[in-house]
């Protein structure tokens, strides 16, 4: 197939870009490169993937673009025909959100809507884009289910989000474009995000300094390891599910169904490292959710799918790739 990929710098965009180039897909890699974390680490993940493409001797490229760029958009669904459009270009971070909105309606919204709108127009068989665990909110059931309430998301960050699924249904039901939403649940790994809470606990711990921990550590996770993410984003992309409500839009959950306690996870980190963390311990932050915890159970049975590996064995892959990347 021929998969536009967009966010491809990015850290799910990243493992998903490598995977297809491996098993011989065609991919076309969207991103603007922007500075919201450390533009060298994005850089490096786009040198892997030029060395897997010569490896396994596939079809890659690349465009730097904006996505709420339209005419440039365009020109690149005009130039190649694509079998699927993975879209996961987004501005990132629920606690960034709170102090520049501006940023995530330009992106989350505004580049939703280009993305979606073209592949439309282009008739691209079927459009997967990810969603968040953050669009359940203010919702205290658990775990959280798709059918689950998602009408009061605690940022603007989980409200593009909400959004973007608001517009794909639109999308299916008027144009009859097939649409496929992912819920990913607190994803982490190698080559992982600079301000997800792994990175900076692993990052201080290292260096012996001092980590904030919020809601003084009671915050539960449900933390899921960039393989499964990845495996089940591929699984959703190449099956284009029949819909028994004749509208052809489609939402899951990925999580691993097995949240834990912030402490308990920065406990592994300790174990791993053999280093006593110093912590600061600060209130519940504002925006934040307290729990989150996916059922999992519709993906995993429509792919016949399970977890592979355990917390412990996936944080210490983290930081043997931390080490490895930040001793070169």
């Amino acid at each position: 197939m021929k998969v536009l990929v967009t966010g491809n710098a990015g850290f799910i965009g990243f493992h998903v870009c490598k995977k297809l180039i491996e098993r011989g897909d065609t991919v076309v890699g969207l991103d603007n490169l922007n500075t919201y974390y450390d533009i060298n680490l994005k850089k490096s993940r786009l040198k892997i993937l030029n060395k897997t493409e010569k490896e396994f001797k596939g079809k890659y490229f690349f465009y730097k673009i904006d996505i709420s760029e339209r005419k440039k958009l365009k020109k690149i669904f005009l130039k190649h025909k694509f079998d699927r459009v993975i879209h996961l270009a987004a501005q990132a971070g629920v606690r960034y959100s709170i102090e520049h909105p501006e940023l995530y309606v330009k992106s989350n919204q505004l580049g939703f809507f280009n993305i979606i709108d073209l592949a439309n127009s282009f008739k691209v068989p079927h459009f997967l884009y990810a969603s968040s665990s953050s669009v359940y909110g203010d919702n205290l059931k658990l775990p959280f289910k798709e059918e689950n309430n998602t009408d009061k998301p605690r940022q603007i960050y989980a409200a593009t989000k909400k959004s973007n699924e608001l517009m794909a249904y639109s999308y299916s039901s008027l144009h009859g474009l097939k649409t496929t939403g992912l819920r990913y649940f607190t994803v982490y790994g190698p080559w992982g995000r600079p301000d997800m809470a792994l990175f900076k606990f692993t990052k201080n711990i290292l260096k012996k300094k001092e980590i904030t921990i919020y809601n003084n550590g009671n915050h539960r996770r449900d933390f899921t390891y960039i393989d499964d993410v990845v495996d089940l984003t591929l699984l959703a992309n190449d099956k284009i599910l029949k819909n028994k409500k004749k509208v052809a839009f489609q939402i899951f959950n990925i999580g691993s169904n097995s949240p834990i306690k912030l402490n308990k996870f920065i406990n592994i980190i300790e174990k791993i490292t053999k280093i006593k963390s110093k912590k600061k311990m600060v209130s519940l932050q504002k925006g934040d959710m307290v729990s989150t915890y996916s059922n999992s159970s519709k993906i995993f049975k429509e792919f016949n799918y399970k977890i592979k590996s355990n917390h412990n064995l996936n944080i210490a892959k983290f930081i043997d790739w931390y080490k490895n990347y930040y001793s070169e």
